[in-house]
């Protein structure tokens, strides 16, 4: 287990011990776990694009409106369909998991966000990814391992549907909503392709992934890994390269969630076993 942490651990430390060095030393190679010159430049260099707090705040916004709706609107849909009594109950599990395996494709897909209005809208963010038929599935399988007798003395006493979901079903479904919750987080910060697709003339609706994107590619262009080049004025020239900058940037995207993760990480394994074993 101790090589299987380190081997885990490396890679990330490495990235970030680079991302610290300078540029012109980090050409050299030997950079482990511990920068050998240390800097903040090539963070001062991505930090200085001016629309960077802006798709921040964006992708800060989708990743907690979009985890909050996503989950709230998969739980309900779960919940009703783990229901026994739901007459459609199978043929809505069908239509759910037909969409795991089949997709409109992606010209079809963006003409039906054009035709809807969501194009340069914050909206094109949430709403498509509202409701995903995997974290139906597990969520429901959660449900069913509950004890049915929990709702029927619901009923008894005279509680009506929403009564039992959001005082029952609910509060017993922590460890799989919070599994569920850092997917679709990880889903919301990460994504840059439907920025790229929708928003990509709105600078005021970019998102922190887009832009880190472009700021890479930015780097790239015409330079390799092992090129430097100089940015700041005459008097105080500093040097950054491709590499330096990748590395920073891989930090950046990957802080936030490396954060969030402890807190949620001891609802992981429960939220996603129970309820998949029937006794």
């Amino acid at each position: 287990m101790l090589i299987v942490g380190i081997v885990t651990l490396y890679p990330f430390l490495n990235v970030l011990a680079i991302s610290f060095n300078d540029a012109t030393d980090s050409v050299r190679g030997g950079i482990y776990i511990w920068p050998r010159v240390l800097t903040i430049q090539n963070y001062k260099e991505i930090f200085q694009y001016h629309n960077l707090l802006v798709a921040a705040r964006n992708s800060v916004l989708r990743s907690v409106i979009g985890t909050g709706m996503g989950v709230f609107s998969a739980a309900m849909v779960a919940y009703v369909l783990s229901r026994k009594d739901f007459i459609a109950r199978k043929i809505f599990s069908l239509m759910f998991v037909l969409t795991l395996y089949v997709s409109g494709g992606l010209i079809p897909v963006y003409m039906l966000m054009r035709d809807l209005h969501l194009t340069k809208s914050f909206w094109v963010y949430i709403l498509p990814s509202l409701v995903n038929a995997w974290n139906i599935f597990v969520i429901r399988s959660y449900i069913e391992g509950l004890p049915v007798s929990l709702q029927e003395s619901a009923k008894i006493d005279g509680a009506n549907d929403a009564t039992i979901f959001f005082k029952i079903i609910l509060p017993l479904c922590k460890p799989v909503l919070a599994t569920i919750a850092l997917f679709v987080a990880v889903g919301q910060w990460n994504s840059w392709f439907d920025t790229f697709l929708y928003n990509s003339n709105s600078d005021y609706l970019s998102t922190l992934q887009y832009e880190l994107m472009k700021i890479l590619a930015n780097t790239n262009a015409g330079s390799s890994s092992q090129d430097i080049f100089r940015t700041g004025n005459a008097e105080q020239a500093t040097r950054v390269s491709p590499e330096s900058i990748r590395m920073a940037i891989t930090i950046v995207a990957a802080a936030p969630i490396v954060i969030v993760y402890p807190f949620l990480q001891k609802y992981f394994v429960k939220g996603l076993t129970l309820g998949a074993v029937k006794s």
